[in-house]
């Protein structure tokens, strides 16, 4: 692990959060060698900004492209984590990215132990609760979503806010025709259907709940995770008004 290549991304990250002014990744583009040196930046990150001091963060955001390729996962700082409907307009952005996403709710806690041996159905199992849930993207790096991989791993896999919904009680269904319909200011309806990028939001579970327990000991019962995007990452201006809904699950607003 590169201790030095760690600490420059860290100090990077965190100018770019007291200034207010994404850092140029370039002078960086070399600097983590893996997932872990970007984990590592998370957690020093974290701690210097005293996110979570008070034990295991409760929010979490975990996804990827697919179910052959490696899941990422991702701490959220609570001063950014919205119930609904949610209120953008005074948070520092600079690019506002729409996700629509599913999250959902541990309701007994998780230590290591347990997170060592669970498959999907057991893991689903712990979940006691979901909700409809907005994460807005946003970058500390002037590249925006086209810096590399692990440095926007490093940034909190380019999180800025997430807005959640209702719970309600969780229960497998068939996602494959779960719908969804984002609306963005004057755009026009974004509908989905089925899209899901791993066909089931509790397929991050398992692999989710080893990475954090492993990193932060146990996670309490109300420990939530955001599953992932169904529609893309479609950006909305300020002043825009957003409502997204899953029919038969709820809805989440906000506005920017």
């Amino acid at each position: 692990m590169s201790d030095a290549g760690i600490r420059a991304v860290a100090d990077a990250l965190l100018r770019a959060r007291e200034h207010g002014r994404p850092a140029d990744a370039t002078p960086l583009i070399d600097a983590l060698a893996n997932a872990d040196e970007a984990y590592e930046v998370q957690q020093r990150v974290a701690a210097a900004l005293g996110w979570f001091a008070g034990g295991a963060p409760r929010h979490w955001k975990s996804g990827g492209p697919g179910r052959t390729q490696p899941l990422t996962h991702a701490p959220l700082p609570p001063a950014g984590v919205w119930t609904s409907p949610g209120d953008a307009t005074r948070w520092p952005m600079h690019t506002r990215l729409v996700e629509s996403e599913i999250a959902l709710r541990l309701g007994r806690a998780v230590d290591a132990a347990l997170a060592a041996d669970l498959d999907q159905s057991s893991a689903a199992a712990l979940v006691d609760a979901m909700a409809v849930s907005i994460e807005i993207v946003d970058s500390r790096w002037q590249q925006g979503l086209a810096a590399p991989a692990l440095l926007r791993l490093a940034d909190l896999a380019s999180h800025a806010a997430l807005v959640l919904g209702e719970w309600v009680p969780y229960a497998p269904r068939d996602w494959s025709a779960q719908e969804c319909r984002l609306v963005i200011g004057a755009q026009a309806p974004l509908m989905r259907r089925g899209t899901h990028s791993c066909g089931d939001p509790a397929f991050v579970l398992p692999d989710w709940l080893r990475h954090a327990s492993a990193r932060h000991g146990t996670l309490p019962a109300g420990t939530v995770v955001s599953t992932g995007t169904w529609a893309g990452a479609p950006a909305a201006t300020p002043g825009d008004a957003v409502r997204l809904e899953f029919p038969g699950i709820g809805m989440a607003s906000t506005h920017f």
